[in-house]
């Protein structure tokens, strides 16, 4: 099979317009036309529909399209190890990442990024909503959670700390809680999931922290909502450390019950599909990553 065929139809697929993606690889709209139309004369199936007015993935594109990528991938990854196209990293990668995570610690770097390696370009999906790492054909992505799905590999980039917050004007008006059970008098704002957690102190005692069985006037599933409306004063939150750490250091957010912790041992992951060799793209990512944001 002829990988050139397939990085265009991968382009393809992407852009949904196969003129862009044969002149991104230097072809005429008619000899990209006719590479696609013998490629789907080999596999024996329509990859792309066509219309004059659009192009559209079919239900057989759709399917073949992670082992397209993933075909490429590991062709980048043997020339890699020979040494050969070893200047600089090339092409799209696909990165799922949380997006109240992103918008504080990665976004911020992109410049830098784009300046060290311009031959990369990042196709980011950002949402506190969990992508399916596969079924999505990510290359990479960022999860906070332990590292238990076995068809997933990763490298650790930080512990994900988690602490009980509220605003001062909060805490002034409706009392400052002196210990877990207090927190039942106290408006909440949950986590989306609405499962119970368990906090932890210096002792090791351990109390269960149960959303349903407290005032949860709001429910949200997106990190930076849930900051700001801390902040605001809507209540007491669990926020992840490094999503806090600046309105802790300017006074709008104190800590809660500084003495317990969240006993959930999250880590961030950073984490790719075990069938996937690091090609160069992903690695030199990772390890931008880590360098500028482990600590």
């Amino acid at each position: 099979m002829d990988t050139n065929s397939l990085r265009l139809f991968v382009r393809a697929a992407e852009q949904l317009n196969i003129s862009a993606a044969g002149r991104s690889l230097g072809l005429a709209p008619a000899i990209a036309s006719a590479r696609l139309a013998k490629l789907e004369h080999e596999l024996g199936v329509e990859l792309l529909h066509r219309t004059t007015r659009k192009v559209s993935i079919s239900q057989e594109g759709e399917a073949f399209l992670p082992y397209a990528r993933e075909i490429l991938a590991q062709v980048e990854a043997g020339r890699a190890t020979l040494g050969l196209d070893a200047s600089t990293p090339t092409g799209t990668l696909r990165f799922a990442a949380p997006s109240s995570y992103a918008q504080l610690h990665i976004m911020p770097l992109l410049p830098e990024f784009q300046a060290l390696y311009p031959e990369i370009t990042l196709d980011l999906r950002l949402s506190d909503t969990r992508f399916d790492l596969i079924e999505g054909s990510f290359d990479l992505a960022l999860r906070s959670a332990p590292l238990q799905d076995s068809s997933l590999k990763g490298r650790r980039l930080a512990d994900d700390i988690r602490v009980l917050c509220a605003s001062p004007a909060y805490l002034e008006k409706h009392g400052t809680p002196h210990s877990p059970q207090d927190l039942a008098t106290h408006d909440f704002l949950a986590w989306a999931d609405l499962g119970p957690r368990e906090l932890i102190d210096h002792d090791g005692t351990v109390f269960s922290l149960n959303p349903k069985q407290m005032r949860c006037r709001a429910i949200v599933d997106d990190g930076a909502s849930q900051r700001v409306a801390t902040v605001a004063g809507a209540g007491i939150s669990v926020n992840s450390l490094w999503s806090v750490a600046h309105e802790f250091s300017s006074g709008r957010l104190v800590q809660v019950l500084p003495e317990w912790s969240l006993n959930d041992q999250s880590v961030l992951w950073l984490i790719y599909p075990r069938s996937n060799v690091l090609t160069p793209k992903v690695r030199c990512f990772m390890d931008f990553l880590i360098a500028r944001l482990a600590s």
